[in-house]
């Protein structure tokens, strides 16, 4: 395929202002679509060999419901809003089976134990992944201006969706965060006597307010070690730490515990919303702090609580 159209999308995607999660996420189901059909190019195809790479994804490949839909929104994004081309409607598209299983859910005893035996900057993060519900996502992306001490609150800005919220700020974790915000603050200081300190802000943003970019409310909360080039705008900054570092830091905290349950950094967020509900609060509170779109999503959390601690004994008990 040329890499002319794949240059269009890109700058179609940036044009829209998505993320460049998105982006990298779109190049590569658009450069599969692409070779499956053996490098014919999109021009060439139409509904037809999109069906038939979708149908193939869940008939061979057996992949997850969403990811279906992610290379689904990839593909229709290409010919709608690059190639101003209608797929129209996908009558027969084979959808991917939804996943069933409940959420692995740490009990408070096993989350505590775990960021116990965690650090520095992965310790913090994970105590607002189990304090707060934040999305591993969420939490990466948080800015110092996003911490409200007075009000107690946590602010997500474009969370899923494209939406912000506000969430739990856990007393715990306010000292912690003060002095986070030091370290952040010190370290900002010798970026901007050292030539850098600039930070990518949202498009209407640094159009408007030109000198925003140096400012210490927008530096991000957990930034990383070294100043990197960004690969959109080749401004070289410190941007915030990555998936890799989180995930690593918890891998081997549960490996220092007795815990068997397969551990992610989700796991702290579905452990922050069944312990709400087990405490009584109410589902529609708990919807707005993880910021789903539907109650039903959040429903999930019901049948974990269900299935915990049945009140029916088994007969070997009898």
């Amino acid at each position: 395929m040329a890499s002319q159209l794949l240059q269009r999308v890109r700058e179609e995607i940036r044009r829209r202002n998505y993320s460049y999660r998105t982006e990298k996420a779109y190049i590569r189901w658009i450069t599969r679509f692409v070779k499956f059909h053996k490098l014919t190019h999109p021009e060439k195809m139409g509904k037809e060999e999109v069906m038939e790479y979708l149908n193939w994804l869940a008939n061979e490949r057996n992949v997850a419901a969403s990811t279906q839909n992610q290379a689904l929104c990839a593909i229709v994004f290409l010919y709608k809003q690059v190639m101003e081309k209608k797929l129209g409607q996908f009558d027969n598209l084979t959808r991917a089976k939804e996943s069933n299983h409940l959420p692995v859910v740490l009990s408070r005893y096993e989350a505590r134990k775990i960021i116990g035996l965690m650090n520095g900057d992965a310790q913090l993060m994970v105590e607002l992944l189990y304090g707060s519900g934040l999305r591993q996502s969420e939490c990466l992306r948080l800015r110092v201006k996003d911490i409200d001490f007075e009000f107690n609150q946590l602010w997500i800005r474009n969370g899923k969706g494209n939406k912000d919220r506000t969430t739990v700020l856990p007393q715990k974790s306010k000292q912690k965060l003060k002095e986070q915000i030091e370290k952040v603050k010190v370290l900002h200081k010798k970026d901007l006597n050292n030539g850098y300190g600039s930070i990518i802000l949202p498009k209407a943003l640094s159009k408007k307010y030109p000198k925003l970019n140096k400012a210490l409310g927008w530096q991000y909360l957990f930034p990383t070690n070294k100043i990197s080039t960004d690969p959109r705008s080749g401004l070289k900054q410190r941007y915030h730490r990555s998936s890799s570092y989180l995930h690593k830091a918890i891998k081997e905290a549960v490996q220092k515990t007795d815990i068997l349950k397969k551990v992610s950094s989700h796991t702290f967020r579905h452990s922050f919303a069944t312990h709400l509900l087990n405490d009584g609060y109410d589902i529609r509170t708990v919807q707005e702090l993880l910021g789903h779109k539907d109650v039903k999503t959040t429903m999930v959390y019901t049948h974990v609580i269900k299935n915990k601690g049945s009140v029916v004994q088994s007969p070997i008990d009898s």
